[in-house]
């Protein structure tokens, strides 16, 4: 009997891997959806190669960096190091090693996870940065950043001795993703023609369709980030969990849509889709700790806050081609601080944990991508050139195009001659980015 639970609890954490998996899929979607068709090759490179990268940098530093052996309860550690590579220990194969999971879906659940990162840094920067540039980023960052930040809660370190609580990742995930992204966008710059002087001028996405297909893949995915962090398939934790998840989405996706209603008179898709996914991120540091209300509230409060956290960036003239830095940042941050507000965990000095665990992790995440963005701008740069940025990555960077449009739908620099019911009409054709 006990080595068929340990074989469900297996399985179940196998699956949870898998639909973290797809949690990349629905990434390059929305990120490719968001921004315009001439960067839509460069945008699914990125997404194509984060998820090898993270595992790759994962199996030689960053799990022994994330798991380093500290004692559960009583380290006050910042850093350890259990050694390269992969080294399966005794019993790591069976229940020996723990009663949900083996040594090896320990290892790829997390290193999932760990890829998720850079995936959100990669949508933030989209449309100007060297693709070079961003994959030597996305390695240090999933290498050594995400890692060390990690271990002080999900490796017993001390955030997890001071009582820090962060179930799936609000912070260690989603806010870590969002101050490296913020760190990249400052050193950017934004992209041209974003502002001129106070007016903000809209770049609209080239596919809405996929930015739809994106959120519901990232929503189906949640199930797994969430449900997965229990750890085990017991039978009421995980649908607990995936109950208070959806309806946090559900919540995010309602606010956020009468929201920019009220205030922009637009039934706006965009901001309803990211409302979704704030709930999602605003949920996942206490899933396990929320009732029905709570999840709901939070929700509301994520869809809200997502919208006006869209509107002020972009008063800041920070520039961000898909809303990563209100969804994970600012919703991360939120959803945080909600474990002291909301559910079985609340009270005052929850919440000052909860408010020295972001300050901690931020301070770090957004200290060390600054770094690493630095250094790169000063030694190979990490904008590409005004024409390069203007004609499109797709063509400069990968010599291709992810679409190929008939020559009846591209503009031509000849002027046509339309004849209309006898009158003359020249028309330029212009082709949509």
């Amino acid at each position: 009997m006990e080595q068929a639970v340990f074989t469900v609890n297996n399985v179940w954490m196998m699956v949870a891997t898998a639909l973290v998996f797809i949690m990349h899929l629905g990434f390059a979607a929305l990120e490719s959806g968001l921004t315009r068709s001439k960067n839509t090759t460069n945008v699914l490179f990125k997404n194509t190669l984060i998820p090898g990268i993270g595992l790759l940098t994962y199996a030689l530093v960053g799990f022994n960096l994330m798991y380093p052996g500290f004692a559960s309860g009583t380290s006050m550690d910042f850093f350890g190091f259990s050694g390269f590579g992969l080294t399966l220990p005794e019993g790591g194969e069976t229940n020996a090693y723990n009663a949900g999971y083996t040594y090896w879906t320990d290892f790829l659940f997390q290193g999932m996870f760990a890829a998720t990162c850079a995936t959100i840094v990669s949508g933030a920067v989209a449309e100007r940065i060297k693709l070079h540039s961003f994959m030597i980023f996305s390695v240090l960052f999933v290498a050594i950043t995400y890692p060390i930040i990690g271990s002080w809660k999900w490796g017993y370190g001390w955030l997890n001795t001071l009582g820090f609580l962060d179930f799936a990742g609000s912070t260690l995930v989603h806010s870590v993703g969002g101050w490296g992204a913020l760190a990249g966008i400052l050193l950017l710059g934004a992209r041209i023609g974003k502002y001129e002087g106070k007016k903000v001028n809209p770049i609209a996405g080239h596919s809405m369709p996929l930015a739809v297909l994106g959120t519901f893949m990232l929503w189906l995915g949640w199930f797994g980030f969430n449900g997965g962090s229990v750890l085990s398939a017991d039978p009421g934790a995980v649908s607990r969990v995936l109950v208070t998840t959806s309806l946090a989405a559900a919540a995010g996706g309602l606010a956020a849509a009468f929201t920019i209603l009220f205030t922009t008179k637009k039934y706006d898709l965009g901001m309803v889709l990211n409302g979704i996914l704030a709930g999602l991120v605003g949920i996942t540091a206490g899933a396990d700790v929320m009732g029905v209300l709570d999840a709901v509230l939070i929700g509301l409060i994520s869809g809200v806050i997502v919208v006006f956290s869209v509107l002020a960036f972009d008063k800041l003239k920070i520039d961000d081609p898909v809303g990563a830095l209100s969804v994970h940042l600012v919703c991360g941050i939120f959803g945080t601080l909600a474990v002291g507000i909301f559910g079985s965990k609340a009270g005052l000095n929850q919440l000052m944990i909860q408010a020295l665990g972001v300050a901690a992790c931020g301070a770090a995440a957004f200290g060390t991508a600054f770094l690493f963005f630095f250094v790169l701008k000063k030694t190979m740069g990490i904008r590409v050139t005004p024409e390069e940025e203007i004609e499109g990555l797709d063509h400069h960077e990968h010599g291709m195009s992810a679409y190929v449009l008939h020559n009846a739908e591209v503009s031509s620099k000849v002027e046509v001659t339309a004849h209309t019911n006898g009158a003359v009409t020249k028309e330029k054709p212009v082709a949509v980015h």
